[in-house]
């Protein structure tokens, strides 16, 4: 597997010695001194370039940067052709291990490049590039809520709940799993991140999906979020979605208090009656209450 300074040298003299390549940037984690280093790090790379169509048209190119075990144009993965004004990626992974998600930028285009406070010039053979504060994740860190914001993650988070407890009386597992991991958690997830805010004063990263969430929640919150996540099994998941509201209730209600907010504690009661008694419901009922 090659070193990171081998990969950083070679995306360097890509660059270099192509004329059509006018600026490097490198965003992500690799750009992000708070984060934690590892092999299975990427290399989110920005090329700005003169003219986008000649690398999409000719990819020839990428083989500079090493034999290739996949290759992904996300650009191409719709029914809308891409529009060569605007940039364009390549998302590479090599056979060695490695990683690039390149992305060429038009220069153009150079005034519609966003902010990124996990970014690093690398180079910039024009000067067109205005040079970057450090890096930091000061853009990744979580914000406290509004109590709007607060109010509709509680309601949607026991909204959906019952859609998992419909699901899990049918015998529905997988309407009960993608309900309970693509809906309800996400709202227990943001509740988390709040959470963490206000213990850490939203000055710490919880990282993506909450990958960092075990630094910062404390070896009991940390053992009750992994009882959420069950297998197949219905009885499991009925537990799991148990322990997702057991948690959800102790931090929302802690984040309330910090924040002075509102907590609806009628809508909790009142969905947490529903699931017990969904729960206890015979397969044979002709009615729910």
């Amino acid at each position: 597997m090659r070193s990171e300074k081998e990969m950083t040298e070679l995306i360097l003299e890509v660059a270099k010695n192509d004329e059509r390549i006018r600026a490097v940037i490198m965003n992500g984690s690799r750009a992000n001194p708070n984060a934690p280093k590892d092999i299975f790090q990427d290399y989110d790379i920005v090329y700005i370039v003169t003219d986008v169509a000649p690398f999409k048209n000719n990819q020839d190119f990428l083989e500079q940067f090493g034999k290739l075990m996949i290759l992904q144009r996300p650009n191409d993965m719709n029914d809308t052709p891409h529009d060569d004004s605007n940039p364009y990626a390549f998302l590479m992974q090599f056979a060695d291990g490695n990683r690039i998600d390149l992305t060429l930028f038009p220069v153009a285009k150079l005034s519609e490049l966003g902010e990124d406070s996990q970014s690093i010039l690398l180079l910039d053979k024009d000067n067109i590039i205005k040079p970057f504060p450090p890096a930091s994740d000061k853009d990744y860190l979580p914000r406290p809520p509004t109590a709007k914001t607060f109010a509709d993650c509680c309601n949607e988070f026991w909204w959906v709940s019952t859609y998992v407890a419909k699901g899990l009386w049918r015998e529905e597992i997988t309407y009960a799993k993608e309900m309970q991991d693509q809906y309800v958690r996400p709202q227990l997830m943001k509740m988390l991140e709040w959470y963490i805010g206000i213990r850490t004063d939203f000055a710490k990263n919880p990282g993506k999906s909450g990958k960092y969430f075990k630094q910062y929640l404390g070896p009991d919150l940390w053992d009750m979020l992994m009882a959420t996540y069950a297998d197949a099994d219905y009885e499991k998941t009925w537990d799991a979605l148990e322990k997702m509201c057991e948690l959800f209730r102790l931090v929302a209600k802690a984040v309330a208090e910090h924040f002075k907010f509102h907590y609806a504690t009628d809508e909790d009661e009142n969905v947490t009656a529903h699931l017990d008694r969904v729960r206890r419901l015979p397969k044979n009922a002709k009615e729910i209450y």
